[in-house]
């Protein structure tokens, strides 16, 4: 059994990782509340814009700007895998990770697949196996729909220029703050609504079903990855609250194993002391 000094100083180390752990899970929920309300009030917006966008698009010529949805032979495949910056956030960065790695392996098994990834830990770990083409680790600093933009911008330009025929997202999807669900999203080119009749649309334009379609089909794309990476955000600050809760509960119940550890030691090195004192004293009164 350990001393009473190595018992000591071993609670008061987990003494102050829980002061950490605590510290950490109260900043992330404060974060948590804003980056929870953003997606929340967001998401209905973005994904009406998407419906529309995947009902018009598919009536378009490449001229008028279907050439988002061309469908083409996939011979090369983009995946912009949406990560974190930093640890100690329970599955939430291995789990778009080995979704990646399965997806990449599933889907495009003879094909090259390249990685665009947004985050550290995924440039880091998905750079072992794939060709990082770029690596964004500054966009949580300022999320800004304008800095995403840019983002958009450039994978739009690539499969424009057919360096792709695909492009994906894989990123967590917010539920809540326990839950996060791993999605696997097709970017471009853009699908069209299964059932859906886009000759005979109930809609009125003006100027032209053409031009405006032309406005929104880029707005829309970067919508959809400005909600894609927002939704990664708050998932990233729910899972991080929930691992610091659980990693303070877990320090708390091995503080108190220790501490009954402690005592009985303390107990037993006492009773040892006065029963070393009453057998000298036996000793000597003999």
């Amino acid at each position: 059994m350990a001393n009473l000094k190595e018992i000591r100083n071993r609670i008061t180390s987990i003494g102050s990782t829980m002061q950490i752990t605590s510290a950490m899970k109260m900043v992330s929920a404060a974060k948590l509340k804003k980056a929870q309300d953003a997606i929340t009030q967001m998401r209905p917006y973005a994904e009406k814009l998407t419906e529309l966008l995947q009902s018009l698009s598919g009536t378009l010529d490449a001229s008028a700007g279907g050439a988002f949805s061309e469908q083409r032979e996939i011979s090369k495949a983009l995946i912009v895998a949406v990560t974190s910056n930093r640890g100690l956030c329970g599955g939430f960065n291995s789990s778009v990770i080995k979704e990646t790695i399965r997806h990449a392996a599933d889907a495009y098994s003879d094909k090259q697949v390249d990685i665009l990834a947004i985050g550290k830990k995924g440039s880091d770990l998905l750079g072992k196996q794939f060709n990082v083409i770029e690596s964004n680790t500054q966009i949580f600093d300022e999320l800004t729909f304008d800095n995403v933009a840019e983002i958009a911008q450039k994978v739009m330009d690539l499969f424009l220029e057919g360096s792709y025929d695909r492009v994906e997202l894989v990123y967590n999807q917010f539920k809540n703050a326990a839950t996060q669900i791993t999605q696997v999203e097709q970017f471009l080119p853009i699908q069209a609504i299964e059932g859906s009749n886009n000759a005979n649309l109930d809609y009125i334009f003006e100027p032209s079903k053409e031009e405006i379609v032309l406005q929104l089909i880029p707005k829309s794309l970067k919508t959809q990855l400005y909600k894609a990476i927002r939704d990664s955000f708050a998932s990233e600050h729910g899972a991080r609250m929930t691992a610091m809760h659980k990693a303070t509960d877990n320090a708390n119940e091995l503080r108190d194993e220790l501490l009954l550890t402690y005592n009985k030691a303390r107990q037993a090195a006492i009773t040892n002391e006065i029963l070393e004192i009453v057998g000298g004293a036996e000793a000597l009164n003999n």
